[in-house]
């Protein structure tokens, strides 16, 4: 009996020996480290144009693709109508190095590189064409090259929503008319400057804030596109639409040179392409759109009236000559630039 117990656990403790001795072989083989999953990278574009406007629709499309093409490495989220900081404060987060898209007027990619401004002065071009054949030229290549310099990736200038009138309640004629008015403009020295040789008291009111700011009597109106004037419904609170044309709304997509140039080449091709297409897109709905607005807004009670351009003109000849950051000769080098666009159409 005692022989047998015996037998038993020596029988027990040979293998448990040797199933210690498997796990210590076991232990020495190399444990292959797994593989590290890549973080989605999320870019917040901000703007301030709300839903209604086309910008914001075409934005949406172009990021939904850029989405789609890039799954799982790399989401762009939209906010519109200034949920996120826009304007001077979004590019801060551009120049900053966030992960960030701004989408905003060249006045504020201006603060950087001022020349932009002169690109965008008042009274400039006759048409779409004139100001995108504009953007391949050599001038404004260089000027993209320097705000790189500055840490801001131009992917985009071409995204246009309309020349710039005068939204009033009274109807201008000449810029004796705007004498005493209280203009919203966006707070930007060009516009400021473009609408006090106009005639007008410029008043920089965040755009969130204008509906308001005409009921409560802050502005009298403000200037600005079509598009703009029907998709916020400031129409509902002024009725006079002055066709002064006097700058063309044109937002600039910028982000962070330190994040682009930190994402591989097929996040880059594929954001540039489909800003492209957007950018394409957009001029197209957006001439469209014009003619349809300017007939709905005159079904919902707006009047539209010509201006006498010839005054205008002269009355803002002198605004070129107030930007002292401009590189000297900047408005005779456009100049020739769009004459020679305009001899080639």
């Amino acid at each position: 009996m005692k022989r047998g117990l015996l037998k038993v656990l020596m029988t027990g403790l040979t293998i448990f020996l040797v199933s210690c001795g498997g796990n210590k072989d076991e232990s020495k083989q190399e444990v292959k480290p797994q593989a590290k999953v890549a973080e989605k990278r999320v870019m917040k574009l901000s703007t301030k144009f709300v839903e209604d406007e086309q910008t914001a629709k075409t934005l949406h499309i172009v990021a939904n693709k850029i989405n789609e093409r890039l799954k799982g490495n790399l989401e762009v989220q939209v906010f519109t109508g200034g949920q996120l900081p826009i304007g001077k404060d979004s590019m801060e987060q551009v120049v900053s190095g966030a992960n960030w898209i701004s989408v905003d007027g060249l006045n504020f990619l201006g603060d950087y590189v001022p020349d932009y401004n002169a690109v965008v002065g008042p009274m400039l071009y006759s048409n779409f064409d004139e100001y995108l054949a504009m953007t391949k030229s050599d001038l404004v290549k260089n000027l993209n090259l320097e705000a790189e310099k500055k840490g801001i990736k131009v992917l985009s200038l071409d995204y246009l929503f309309g020349f710039r009138s005068m939204l009033t309640e009274k109807e201008v004629k000449v810029p004796e008319d705007l004498k005493g008015l209280k203009i919203r403009v966006p707070n930007s020295q060009l516009y400021m400057l473009t609408l006090e040789a106009m005639g007008a008291n410029p008043t920089p009111l965040p755009f969130t804030e204008v509906y308001s700011g005409i009921q409560q009597k802050v502005v009298d109106g403000l200037e600005g596109s079509l598009m703009t004037i029907y998709g916020t419904k400031i129409y509902e609170v002024r009725k006079q639409v002055s066709l002064t044309n006097h700058l063309l709304g044109v937002s600039g997509i910028v982000m962070s040179k330190k994040v682009w140039d930190d994402l591989n080449d097929e996040q880059r091709m594929v954001i540039e392409e489909e800003f492209y297409n957007g950018s394409l897109y957009n001029t197209e709905e957006t001439i469209k759109l014009e003619g349809e607005y300017q007939k709905q807004l005159e079904e919902l009670g707006v009047k539209f009236n010509e201006v006498d351009s010839e005054a205008f003109n002269k009355a803002i000849a002198n605004v070129y000559n107030q930007f002292p950051k401009w590189t000297p000769g900047i408005y005779d080098k456009i100049m020739e630039e769009l004459n020679k666009i305009r001899e080639n159409n």
